[in-house]
């Protein structure tokens, strides 16, 4: 597929397209799948051979097949629903503003999305993601070749405040954080206590405070959560565009010119969905 025309009426579609993904995120409370749903399909960046990275190409079924992928057609399908409305959108962009839509509705960090990313129907093979059960010498290895930094690492890792996980999708159980639809810095937290009871350690978050880089990170975002927001915000949106120029997209300059209207908007909307999500979590508890 050519590259889409970001114009007017693409841009028109894209506002449209996001106060619907606000909505269906905070209804299905689904903000960690879709978060997970556009990392995975940016992950498989190759900077070397420029293969791979954000280019929808999670929605074929070679993709999302995937061990790595179990459970994201969840995802998948009700993305479908937003697409049909608005058919210019490329999947590509659609799964990336899913999951800058999925951190603003549970209150974190507004992210700057430039749309403009081009569909493939070309899938890498299965391996180019990270694997949980691995040390932080496999993390560098997997995110270098995506061109990113141990502060990006860090910073990303942090978005496991969001969700938990599930056994038949990863082999583990369990939530991060004590409000897993709440985005804010307590994954940080929680993995400088230690062995919290009920809470999800994984090999790959242990190993964050095994390296000294990647413990100073950890140390800090557990600290200062504006420094974890303004970090995160930069680093998702370097995952969220690997393999993309956005500036060759002809959608920076217009796209710029609604970042205020959107933000200003998105800071209400988090607040009401994280206290919707936080009292949901706490009532099926209950049951």
């Amino acid at each position: 597929m050519a590259t889409p025309i970001v114009d007017a009426e693409y841009l028109k579609e894209i506002t449209k397209a996001r106060r619907d993904l606000r909505s269906l995120i905070s209804n299905k409370n689904c903000a960690p799948i879709m978060l997970r749903l556009a990392w995975h399909d940016a992950g498989t960046y190759d900077a070397q051979s420029k293969t791979g990275g954000a280019n929808g190409s999670i929605r074929n079924e070679e993709e999302y097949s995937h061990g790595c992928n179990n459970g994201l057609k969840i995802a998948l399908d009700l993305c479908e629903g937003v697409k049909a409305k608005y058919p210019k959108i490329t999947y590509a962009d659609l799964y990336q503003l899913a999951g800058v839509v999925a951190v603003e509705v549970t209150g974190g960090p507004d992210i700057n999305f430039v749309p403009g990313r081009k569909d493939s129907k070309v899938s890498t093979r299965e391996g180019r993601l990270p694997d949980a059960k691995q040390g932080f010498q496999h993390l560098r290895d997997v995110f270098y070749r995506m061109g990113v930094s141990d502060k990006d690492i860090v910073a990303l890792s942090g978005a496991h405040t969001l969700g938990r996980a599930h056994p038949e999708r990863s082999g583990f159980e369990g939530a991060w954080t004590e409000e897993p639809l709440k985005f804010d810095n307590s994954y940080f937290v929680e993995l400088l206590k230690g062995e919290s009871e009920g809470l999800l350690k994984l090999p790959t978050d242990k190993t964050l405070l095994e390296d000294p880089e990647f413990r100073r990170y950890v140390e800090l975002y557990a600290k200062d959560e504006d420094a974890f927001f303004r970090d995160y915000a930069e680093s998702h949106k370097k995952l969220s565009e690997l393999g993309f120029n956005p500036s060759s997209s002809g959608g920076k300059a217009v796209a710029d010119s609604t970042i205020l209207a959107q933000s200003a908007f998105g800071v209400v909307v988090a607040a009401a969905v994280v206290a919707f999500g936080y009292f949901y979590e706490v009532r099926k508890r209950m049951k």
